[in-house]
């Protein structure tokens, strides 16, 4: 396959390329080539009184309660090849991310701001992965490759109460795009609490063919003792009750073990403790901890990026995993969970984009 400016590596970033570099923000709406920095009346433009055109007139948006506004709106082919963003305010359950491709109505990528950049709780927490970093204080980046050749639309809705300032920054390539390039899709569930017996879906109802490449879970944990012994499954071009791929367990998915505690094994020594981590395809890096009064839950948020082993699928694909503790009043007998659990599930897959479950309103989605 010929170069073409897509998914470059410190093997090939040497090449010249004939791929375009554009970036679209507050500054520059457009991305168009020149007509950065031109606002003279954005919403900084108080503080940039006496120093005029070009000097931080336009750094962010705001958007208004119920409101829905345009991040960018590209003309392909091309790939979008990072975003950052940030809020001074807002509520990152209640901020709404989509992303269409090629003038399809339904969104590819529908998930709240917060759970699509791995921070699922509303609170800080330091990520440090290849596709997605979350660095001080309250920077989300985005690293995951999306091609498209017609159009790339993205869009915020606001479904606070509150008006919303938004920082943010779409770098993309205008490029010939092989025809061998899927579209990158992620999809946002949320399941509170989780009915006694049932599996959580993370994913179903996929059609055509593609590749999953990542996990996100917020897992909210309303019991004692250990959590997270349930299997997560891949059900593979037509598997029925029983799926192709079946892992050991939770934390063994998210490339921990033992319940992500270093002193389960070996209390003497060490203690015993959830150990936070964030590595460059796996990582546990929230773990919020019970204060004795209003924080009552213990909460967990982790990922799985499937970037050195994508899960590939031909026609269909769905993915669901226990939530699975132990009881305490019995000798070694599993205790099905009814944990509070969302989940964002990321994929590549050639359009059209089947319909995704109806967004929960705000209430629902609402981290309590």
């Amino acid at each position: 396959m010929a170069f073409n400016g897509l998914g470059l590596h410190l093997g090939n970033l040497s090449l010249i390329s004939s791929a375009e570099t554009r970036s679209i923000s507050p500054e520059n709406f457009t991305g168009a080539k020149g007509e950065g920095g031109k606002s003279v009346d954005g919403p900084a433009a108080n503080a940039a009184r006496g120093l005029g055109q070009g000097w931080k007139v336009s750094p962010y948006v705001l958007v208004e309660p119920g409101a829905t506004v345009t991040l960018a709106d590209i003309e392909g082919p091309g790939a979008i090849q990072q975003i950052w963003m940030t809020m001074a305010r807002g509520r990152w359950r209640h901020t709404i991310l989509r992303i269409y491709w090629d003038n399809q109505e339904q969104p590819s990528v529908e998930s709240p701001v917060g759970d699509f950049f791995a921070c699922g709780w509303e609170s800080f927490a330091q990520v440090s992965s290849l596709a997605v970093c979350v660095n001080p204080g309250r920077a989300f980046n985005c690293y995951w490759e999306m091609p498209f050749r017609k159009r790339a639309r993205l869009t915020l809705e606001n479904l606070s109460d509150e008006q919303i300032s938004v920082y943010y920054q779409v770098n993309y390539t205008l490029t010939e795009v092989s025809g061998d390039a899927a579209y990158f899709h992620a999809q946002f569930r949320r399941t509170n609490p989780l009915p006694y017996k049932e599996v959580y879906r993370i994913l179903d109802g996929v059609k055509g063919q593609g590749h999953y490449v990542g996990t996100y879970m917020a897992w909210g944990v309303n019991n004692a003792g250990l959590w997270g012994e349930g299997e997560i499954k891949f059900y593979l071009d037509g598997d029925g009750d029983f799926p192709t791929i079946c892992g050991t367990g939770t934390e063994d998915y998210f490339c921990g073990a033992y319940d992500f505690d270093p002193g389960l094994l070996e209390r003497e020594r060490s203690g015993s403790h959830y150990q936070e981590f964030t590595t460059p395809y796996a990582g546990l890096p929230q773990v919020i901890r019970p204060d004795g009064t209003y924080r009552s839950q213990q909460r967990f948020g982790m990922y799985r990026w499937h970037i050195m082993d994508p899960i590939r699928f031909k026609q269909d694909l769905r993915v669901t995993i226990q939530a699975l503790g132990w009881r305490t009043h019995r000798d070694r007998q599993y205790l099905p969970l009814q944990d509070d659990i969302a989940s964002v599930a990321y994929w590549y897959q050639e359009l059209p984009t089947a319909p995704f479950p109806v967004l929960p309103d705000r209430d629902y989605l609402e981290v309590i």
